[in-house]
């Protein structure tokens, strides 16, 4: 395989295949690659772990989202924008609803793995905000951030058992955690315009504070 993006592509997609067959843990670097027909050398070139061919999946999941303009929907309000992004990436996922029960119950296994799944999905997230035209800047955006992961992690849960093609239970799992979402971003915006006045007099006297004196900085006459 001389061309890398389609190396990288042939690993995702052997690794999905495995980890709809076997434990994820019980899956090897060397088992991926012979899946996709690629040498060991051919795997360290594309991606330098197991989890990070994981990242690729996302980053494939992602990149299938991000490639759908909203349309009319960017005339809608942000919660509607937000919804329609998600459930486009379930949709995106779809395919792959079987590997992704196993990957599933290995993370819930694997704490380790779980804690880095979690920045993951943080990155992710971001992206589809962008999506949905919704800033995830600013003070509070880490906190957003986080707690748009954690709504879809248990979102996704739903979705992973719940019955095609309608999913009526991830789409109401998903209106309710945007509805909770909503007033914790709510909460964080009056928060963040209540400490607006004090972080800018903060910042003013930080940088109204005198240098402090280095040491020794006037020579000393013998």
């Amino acid at each position: 395989m001389a061309d890398g993006k389609d190396v990288r592509s042939a690993i995702v997609d052997a690794m999905m295949t495995l980890a709809a067959q076997r434990r994820f843990e019980d899956i090897s670097i060397r088992d991926i690659a012979a899946e996709a027909g690629a040498s060991l050398a051919d795997f360290r070139d594309a991606f330098p772990s197991k989890g990070a061919v994981l990242g690729g999946f996302s980053r494939k999941i992602d990149r299938a989202v991000l490639a759908q303009p909203l349309g009319e929907l960017s005339h809608s309000s942000a919660r509607d924008r937000l919804f329609d992004v998600l459930m486009r990436r379930l949709d995106a996922m779809a395919p792959y609803r079987e590997p992704l029960r196993g990957i599933f119950a290995w993370l819930r296994r694997d704490p380790s793995a779980l804690i880095a799944m979690n920045q993951l999905t943080v990155n992710s997230m971001r992206f589809m905000l962008e999506a949905a035209e919704i800033d995830s800047d600013g003070p509070a955006g880490a906190i957003k951030l986080q707690g748009l992961a954690l709504a879809w992690g248990r979102v996704f849960s739903i979705w992973l058992e719940d019955s095609p093609p309608d999913f009526a239970k991830t789409m109401a799992a998903l209106d309710r955690e945007l509805t909770r979402g909503e007033r914790m971003v709510a909460g964080l915006d009056r928060l963040d315009r209540m400490t607006a006045p004090l972080r800018a007099f903060a910042a003013r006297r930080r940088r109204e504070a005198p240098e402090p004196e280095a040491a020794y900085e006037t020579p000393v006459s013998p």
